[in-house]
């Protein structure tokens, strides 16, 4: 039983950083070698692939009067917009194309780190204190969270904007990294209080009532403690050297159950498909907190925290990917051939 399946993707090397760009403005975009691997997952699943690119690419393709594929695996990042993630799922919308992952409102909803919380809190699920800075001289009447806080980039992913100085102690360090972040990402801010627990993040898988938390994940500095941790980009980076990965976390078995609670919770509010992972942060009381959703986590196969957690369950990247394409075409539907 196989599909024709189209894999939409935006690479690194199809864009070019504008001149004063920081260095992580292509930080979520994928490799030839995550698109070559999921590539072959499918393969040995029994599945045709083409494929399509991203953008304008895609939709060139797509428009070309070749065969459609049955199904889009989707992991296009998209460009130019705080709505980017949700472009190629517009798109097959638009001509009648079944494809991977979240439609193009929740895509566009779990981006704005702002708006998801505010789903969150009105679903009853904590997040830390918070507020945006659209301007910089918005921070003096603004009410600020409890310091410390972290200041990041309101639309972006992969701990774009969010770097070992990102800890902010008090309103003059605050200013100075709102400053920066505004003139380098040209987007709001959001400052949100520093969380000193243990930070997890969830892989859910599945739709509606029937999704369901596959696996728990602690991301823990390998020296120091969560004290001052920040899972930041040169942390990641580097992620072999400075971080280790526990699966289970270790936490009380009943703090394991409150987060998964908590992010397949928020995983059916938001109206996640298929997949998603789910980061939150323990508060000081020892609370879960949401800190973020992932409707489009990264699949590289040794890099991504999806696949990272599925390994050490004995989830092979095969069977992750399966799975999706599994949950995918129930949703949709389709009929194998």
């Amino acid at each position: 039983m196989s599909l024709h399946i189209g894999i939409a993707y935006d690479l690194k090397s199809d864009a070019v950083p504008a001149k004063g760009q920081p260095d992580d403005i292509l930080e979520e975009y994928d490799s030839p070698e995550t698109v070559a691997a999921l590539g072959r997952a499918l393969g040995d699943l029994g599945h045709e692939t083409i494929d399509l690119g991203g953008g304008r690419r895609f939709l060139e393709t797509m428009l070309s009067g070749r065969p459609r594929p049955d199904l889009i695996f989707n992991i296009a990042e998209g460009r130019g917009s705080r709505s980017r993630e949700a472009h190629v799922p517009a798109a097959c919308e638009m001509l009648g194309i079944p494809y991977t992952h979240s439609d193009p409102l929740t895509m566009a909803l779990t981006l704005d780190k702002n708006l998801t919380k505010r789903i969150a809190l009105s679903h009853g699920i904590p997040t830390a204190p918070f507020c945006l800075i659209e301007r910089s001289e918005d921070l003096a009447a603004a009410r600020l969270p409890p310091f410390p806080v972290i200041a990041k980039p309101n639309g972006e992913g992969s701990s774009m904007g969010i770097r070992r100085d990102s800890l902010c102690a008090d309103s003059a360090a605050l200013a100075r990294r709102v400053e920066l972040l505004l003139s380098d990402y040209r987007q709001p801010v959001l400052v949100e209080s520093f969380l000193p627990g243990a930070e997890v993040t969830v892989a859910v898988l599945g739709n509606g009532p029937n999704a369901r938390a596959l696996a728990a994940m602690e991301i823990a500095p390998q020296s120091g403690n969560n004290d001052t941790f920040i899972y930041s980009l040169e942390t990641k980076r580097n992620y072999l050297a400075e971080v280790d990965y526990h699966v289970p976390p270790r936490l009380p078995s009943s703090t394991i159950a409150a987060i998964e609670e908590r992010a397949v919770a928020i995983y059916r509010a938001i109206g996640c498909r298929d997949t998603a992972r789910i980061d939150l942060r323990l508060d000081a009381a020892g609370q879960p907190c949401l800190v973020e959703v992932n409707a489009l986590p990264g699949l590289d196969p040794l890099r991504s925290d999806l696949p990272i957690m599925c390994g050490r369950l004995g989830v092979s990247y095969q069977e992750l990917i399966d799975r999706i394409v599994r949950h995918a075409t129930d949703r949709w539907q389709l009929a194998r051939r």
